[in-house]
C-alpha cells in the first residue's frame, strides 16, 4: 500500500497547529474518545474543539465520501492520518456505533435520503447511535425475534423488547430488528429498522452487571410508530442487512479489544514485579514469566491480524465470515489476559473495594469479572466458531456429516 508522503507532511503540520495540548498523550484506544449524542453533558471544551476541527475536515470517518462528512481519503493515507494521531497520542475526536456499524451499513444498503440525513450527523458526533438485536428469547438464535412491526399507512407501528442494548440510555438513535412477517420462516420475515429514541413508546432501563458497571440496556418498545422511509433495505429483506451489519460489529469488537490490550505486557510485568518483590532483572518466578510471554506473543500476533483487518475495511471490502475470527481470538484473548492479572495479584486480586488493595488490583478484579460477558456478547464463541467452520472452511454441518 503506496503512502502519500505529501498528505503525510500535510497532516503532521496540520495536527502539530491545531491540535489541543490538553489532549496529547491521552489516548488509550481507537475507541476511547466522546461518543457525542444529545445526552452528552459536562463534556471537556477542548474535546468539543478538537471534534469540531476534526470534523469540518472530514476526519472523524476519513474514508467515507465527502457528500456525507467524510474525507474521502484512499485507505493508505486514512492509516497515515491514523498513525498521526497515535503518534501524538491523539484521542479519536468522535467514536461510537455509529462510525462502526450502522454508518458502513447505511453506505452499503442505505437510500440517499438517509444516507445525508444520517451519515454527516455521525461524523459530526450529534447523534448517538444503540443496537436493537437481541432479544430475551433470541440472543445466540437471533432470527428467533418476537418484536413485531405491523403496517400502518405509512409507518410500522412496533411492539417489543430488546435486552443487552449497549448505551441504549445513553443513545439518541436505534438500529433495530423487527417481524414484519409472521408467517415467513424466521430469518425471511424480518426488517431493518431505524428508530429515534424520543418516539413515543421507547422506553431504555439500564441492566447491573456482575463487575458492578451497567452499559448494558433493556429496550421496551410499546405502540411505537416507525415511518416506513426508516427502513433499510427492503422489507422482510432485513436479515441480509443485519449480517453485514454483524461483520462490522465484529470486526470493531476485535480491533476495539486489540486496542485494549496493546498495553498489556507492561501493565502485566509490572503487576509481577510488585507481588513478587522484583525491582528489576528476570521475573523469579519462571512459570510466570512464560504465561506472560506467551500472552505477549498471542496479542502482538491479533495486532498484525487485525490491522490487516483494518485495512481491508479502509479499503472498501466490507467484513465477511471471516470477521468472526476477530470477535472468537479477541474475546477469549481478554479473558486470558485478565485471568493472568488476576492469577498474578494471588489474594490481592480478591478485593472488591475499601482499603488494603491497590487500585490496579481492584480495576483487575472488575475487568475480569466483566470479561466473563466478552464471549457471550456480539455473538457466542459457539456461534463464530460455527460460522467459520461452515462459511468459511466449507465444513459440513453436523446432519450433512450424518451424524
Amino acid at each position: 500500500m503506496a503512502l502519500d508522503e505529501a498528505f503525510g507532511d500535510e497532516v503532521r503540520r496540520w495536527l502539530e497547529e491545531h491540535a489541543p495540548r490538553s489532549l496529547r498523550g491521552t489516548r488509550r484506544g481507537r475507541f476511547d474518545g466522546f461518543w457525542g449524542g444529545r445526552k452528552a453533558t459536562g463534556v471537556d471544551p477542548d474535546v468539543l474543539r478538537w471534534r469540531d476541527m476534526m470534523a469540518e475536515r472530514g476526519f472523524t470517518a476519513p474514508t467515507w465520501p465527502r457528500q456525507y462528512g467524510g474525507a474521502g481519503l484512499s485507505a493508505a493515507d486514512a492509516r497515515t492520518l491514523d498513525q498521526e494521531l497515535a503518534r501524538l497520542g491523539l484521542p479519536p475526536a468522535v467514536v461510537g456505533f455509529g462510525l462502526t456499524m450502522i454508518g458502513p451499513t447505511l453506505l452499503d444498503y442505505g437510500t440517499e435520503a438517509q444516507k445525508r440525513r444520517h451519515l454527516p450527523a455521525i461524523c459530526r458526533g450529534e447523534i448517538r447511535w444503540c443496537q436493537g438485536y437481541s432479544e430475551p428469547q433470541a440472543g445466540s438464535d437471533l432470527a428467533s425475534l418476537r418484536t413485531r412491526a405491523v403496517p400502518d399507512g405509512d409507518a410500522f407501528v412496533v411492539d417489543g423488547q430488546k435486552v443487552w442494548t449497549s448505551y441504549a440510555d445513553l443513545s439518541d438513535w436505534i438500529f433495530c430488528l423487527v417481524r414484519t412477517d409472521p408467517a415467513a420462516k424466521k430469518q425471511q420475515g424480518i426488517t431493518f429498522l431505524l428508530i429515534d429514541m424520543e418516539t413515543p413508546g421507547v422506553t431504555a432501563r439500564r441492566i447491573a452487571l456482575i463487575s458492578g458497571a451497567s452499559p448494558f440496556c433493556e429496550v421496551f418498545l410499546e405502540g411505537v410508530r416507525v415511518p416506513r422511509a426508516q427502513v433499510v433495505g427492503e422489507v422482510n429483506g432485513g436479515w441480509t442487512v443485519a449480517k453485514a451489519l454483524l461483520g462490522y460489529e465484529r470486526s470493531m469488537i476485535g480491533e476495539a479489544i486489540g486496542g485494549q490490550l496493546a498495553t498489556s505486557e507492561a501493565q502485566l510485568v509490572s503487576g509481577a514485579r510488585r507481588h513478587l518483590g522484583a525491582a528489576a532483572g528476570p521475573l523469579p518466578d519462571p512459570s510466570l514469566r512464560d504465561a506472560i510471554v506467551r500472552n505477549a506473543m498471542d496479542e502482538r500476533a491479533f495486532a498484525l491480524t487485525i490491522e490487516r483487518a483494518r485495512q481491508g475495511v479502509q479499503s472498501g471490502r466490507a467484513p465477511g465470515p471471516e470477521s468472526s475470527i476477530m470477535k472468537v481470538a479477541g474475546s477469549e484473548l481478554k479473558q486470558r489476559r485478565w485471568e493472568l492479572a488476576v492469577r498474578i495479584a494471588g489474594p490481592a486480586g480478591l478485593g472488591w473495594e475499601g482499603p488494603g488493595f491497590a487500585a490496579d488490583d481492584l480495576e483487575a478484579t472488575r475487568e475480569w469479572l466483566r470479561s466473563r460477558a466478552n464471549t457471550i456478547e456480539g455473538g457466542t464463541s459457539e456461534i463464530q466458531l460455527d460460522i467459520l467452520a461452515r462459511r468459511v472452511l466449507g465444513l459440513p454441518s453436523g446432519k450433512e456429516a450424518g451424524r
